[in-house]
């Protein structure tokens, strides 16, 4: 992956080149390897490379035989062999063996539907010098970030915020629904960001700028059958295919002229890539994972039997909170965004132990929950589907039990929590937001601690303003299919993929790859009914199968154990940092303006005193901490090492 960044002026003035060259140093973490420029009337193009193909001659930007069509792109297209074989029969000459090239000749082939033919994970900004045309494009996934502003007739753009502030075009400032989204689904919903004025591109998206006019649709989305009409038939088959999908998504991805790895969890999906990995590496396949020392977090056990069974050479850090607490303003710096949990922290210090390893790609198993059913959210809304058909039965709720068996559903109080929290919208089971409605309510929680004048900068609602985002025939799909596209629309592409994925990358300069998240698998999952993904509340019951026979029972079968990192208890004690005690002082929360310090102050004393915290007040903590590290870092210019 690199950086890339631009300036288009729709008066067609030239652009400042040292303007650009600013912009591209601030993405320097992304592209180590090189930079380059193309500057002409109406337009500029910046690049910063991590050199992943043609190592020699993939400099960037990169343009078409009669230098015309320019491109600066970010990301890999996997099917470029298949593509340029195409193009070069029907005449195209490529100067490069880059995936890059291909781009150029493909628009020059077939127009705007060349987006319909790219396999891959991307962001990239396309110049068409005869039409005076500017094309910004994200993957359908959303794996790679675009962020951009527009300045009257100037527009900017670029794969970092903090390219867009070295312009000197745009001031730093919290944009108060941004935080309100994020305090909700954990992230802003695309094309929001937390920056006033900083847009993103949402995954699967395109943005045009031609003849004055800026026209932003999308190109693809997560699309699913209405209710009743999933595809079925013969499970043998069934796995056959998704083996086969699988294979050949994870076979194209090696596709690279550096060392490629594997992030190795010990759960299911890191399980199920790692295996499919060492068929066609067996012998130089290189694996990283993470350990906690907190027992109920770490998996190191896990890991070593996927690592014993498959032989790979394996690299592992032992994250403590003492690092955690070191490396987290680094991370807030990254994602550009404020957290509700520290886990984006360990997964720095996990591609900096790729980076010295001397492996530049690494694949991860990021996806295969959305797409094939394994979050413990889908078993909470099918339970409660349930229930909401008795509301007021007591042994439906109770079958929450089997997900969450510390729960003691005899208590009375134990009781009144599960409809407390279970029973959100509960009356409401054909709301097409039913699934997360509760995690949600949950999440909002932090915003308890806001202080009174900030509150009131808040417009309308964040579920409302979702709510009136959602696709018009979403009511026609499955309850389980909505649950998947809410997670998809929120949680995956704005915090997963980016907070905890692609911004941890390239903090060290690696880049990841997902082969969940080929359009070939998800387009398939989408289509078959919801018992091949979930049986009864057996999660991903069809890659269980698939993969039965390459891994160890204990790995197919152990439940779903979501990653997680120490939280609040990391910056507590006489061993905080001294950011912390600044950060969260009274007079710095009053001064920054966003949370009241008599609240926060209580907060802190709170979860000094608890033994063991509550998961809500663990994440306002860290909600709390990191919004004043970001406002620190972003909107005051401080260093926080």
């Amino acid at each position: 992956m690199c950086g890339i960044a631009g300036l288009y002026h729709a008066s067609g003035a030239t652009p400042d080149l040292e303007v650009l060259r600013r912009m591209v140093a601030a993405l320097e973490h992304r592209g180590p390897d090189g930079t380059g420029f193309h500057v002409e009337q109406g337009v500029g193009l910046g690049h910063a490379r991590l050199s992943i193909i043609d190592l020699s001659r993939g400099a960037q930007p990169i343009h078409n035989e009669t230098k015309d069509v320019w491109i600066t792109y970010n990301g890999e297209v996997f099917n470029y062999v298949e593509l340029r074989r195409m193009l070069e029969a029907r005449g195209h000459r490529f100067y490069t063996s880059t995936d890059t090239e291909v781009i150029v000749h493909l628009y020059e082939e077939l127009g705007d539907r060349f987006l319909e033919e790219l396999n891959g994970q991307f962001a990239f900004a396309l110049w068409d010098r005869r039409r005076k045309r500017l094309v910004l494009v994200r993957d359908r996934a959303g794996i790679l970030p675009l962020y951009y502003a527009r300045i009257g007739d100037d527009f900017i753009f670029a794969s970092e915020v903090k390219a867009i502030l070295a312009s000197g075009y745009v001031d730093a400032a919290l944009d108060a629904n941004g935080l309100d989204e994020l305090m909700t689904f954990w992230a802003p919903v695309a094309p929001r960001t937390v920056f006033r004025g900083i847009n993103q591109l949402g995954p699967g998206e395109v943005l045009i700028l031609e003849e004055g006019r800026e026209t932003r649709r999308p190109y693809w989305r997560w699309q699913f059958p209405a209710a009743g009409e999933h595809r079925r038939g013969d499970e043998r088959a069934l796995r056959d295919e998704l083996s086969a999908l699988l294979g050949d998504a994870i076979a194209i991805r090696l596709r690279a002229d550096v060392p490629v790895g594997a992030y190795l969890s010990g759960g299911l999906d890191s399980s199920s890539l790692v295996a499919l990995l060492k068929e066609r590496l067996p012998h130089t396949l290189q694996t990283f994972s993470i350990g906690f020392d907190d027992a109920g977090l770490d998996e190191s056990t896990h890991q070593r039997t996927v690592v014993d069974h498959l032989r790979t050479t394996h690299h592992h850090v032992q994250c403590t909170l003492s690092d955690i607490a070191r490396v987290f303003p680094k991370t807030i710096r990254h994602s550009e965004s404020p957290v509700l949990r520290t886990a984006p922290a360990p997964m720095h210090l996990l591609s900096g132990l790729v980076r010295d390893s001397a492996v530049k790609v690494v694949l991860t198993g990021e996806g295969a929950d959305e797409v094939l059913g394994g979050y413990d959210i889908f078993k909470e809304a099918k339970v409660r589907q349930f229930w909401a058909r008795q509301p007021h039965s007591a042994w439906r709720p109770a079958l929450l039990k089997r997900l969450y068996p510390y729960l003691d559903l005899t208590s009375a109080q134990s009781a009144a929590y599960l409809k407390e929290f279970f029973g959100v919208g509960l009356e409401r089971p054909d709301d097409p937001c039913f699934s997360h409605l509760p995690r949600w309510a949950t999440t909002a929680q932090c915003k308890l601690f806001w202080a009174e004048d900030f509150r009131r900068t808040v417009e309308g609602s964040a579920v409302e303003r979702l709510r009136s985002s959602l696709p018009a025939d979403m009511h026609r799909w499955h309850p389980f299919n909505r649950a998947e596209y809410l997670e998809s629309k929120t949680l995956l592409a704005s915090y997963l993929l980016s907070s905890q994925g692609d911004r941890m990358l390239m903090a060290n300069s690696v880049e990841g790859r997902f082969p969940f998240l080929d359009h070939r698998l998800i387009e398939f999952a989408n289509r078959l009914h919801p018992s091949y993904k979930m049986r009864v509340l057996r999660e991903k019951h069809l890659l269980k199968e698939a993969m039965k026979e390459r891994l160890p029972s204990s790995i197919i079968e152990r439940h779903k154990q979501p990653y997680r990192a120490p939280d609040a208890a990391a910056f507590l004690g006489p061993s905080a940092p001294d950011y912390v005690r600044e950060l969260m002082s009274k007079s710095t929360l009053a001064r920054y303006g966003y949370f009241d310090p008599e609240k926060v102050t209580r907060l802190v004393a709170k979860l000094q005193r608890a033994r063991i915290p509550a998961a809500r007040d663990n994440m306002a903590f860290v909600g709390i901490l990191s919004t004043q590290l970001w406002h620190a870092q972003f909107v005051e210019g401080v260093s926080i090492n």
